[in-house]
């Protein structure tokens, strides 16, 4: 029965964005799905039924006409949430320690991280691996550019545009283009980007 307490004080711990070392989490270990990761990356690209098989085991839940190159890489896995319709490019790092959820239409290019996990600043504090984690949440129609970094408890609105190279620490705003390190909105998404490349140049 104490263990079970000592667990829900944990689950409660990091529930709030507190401090929890690797000790005090590993009873969550068996929700790590790391050997399905790693056979999911290994599978040859032309077998998606066996690749929409383990994607179905290693995530939360998975929507429809869900494609993630491999290879990809996850703490968890079982905290991820993705969307119907997502694109997800090559080497696509889910920090999950706790959810991530992802809406539809949402396109990912190569090279991003998404991290709910951070470590104190001082020292002293991170022994055994102490940690603090908060939740990420991707609306609906989001595109993120290359090597993007997402921090813990960061919420990107509908339909934004992320610049290639940004660490987001902050809510991007929905139907906003953002940039940069920090990043930050440089601009609405207007019904004049519906003209964008849609003729040949004359």
């Amino acid at each position: 029965m104490e263990i079970n307490q000592n667990h829900d004080e944990v689950r409660e711990r990091i529930r709030q964005g507190l401090l929890h070392t690797e000790s005090e989490a590993s009873f969550q270990d068996p929700l790590r799905r790391t050997d399905l990761v790693f056979e999911y990356n290994n599978t040859r690209p032309g077998d998606t039924g066996r690749r929409r098989d383990l994607l179905e085991r290693i995530l939360g839940s998975v929507g429809a006409r869900t494609v993630l190159l491999s290879p990809f890489h996850a703490g968890f896995g079982s905290n991820v949430h993705l969307g119907d319709d997502f694109f997800g490019n090559v080497n696509l790092t889910f920090v999950d320690d706790v959810e991530i959820r992802i809406g539809n239409g949402v396109m990912i290019a190569p090279g991003v991280t998404l991290t709910t996990t951070g470590h104190p600043i001082h020292p002293d504090l991170r022994e055994d691996f102490r940690r603090f984690s908060e939740p990420i949440v991707i609306e609906d129609k989001v595109w993120i550019g290359s090597n993007v970094v997402v921090l813990p408890g960061v919420r990107i609105g509908y339909g934004s545009v992320i610049g290639a190279g940004s660490v987001v620490s902050r809510d991007i705003p929905p139907m906003t283009v953002a940039v940069g390190v920090p990043c930050r909105v440089v601009r609405p998404v207007t019904d004049e980007d519906l003209k964008t490349r849609t003729t040949p140049a004359t």
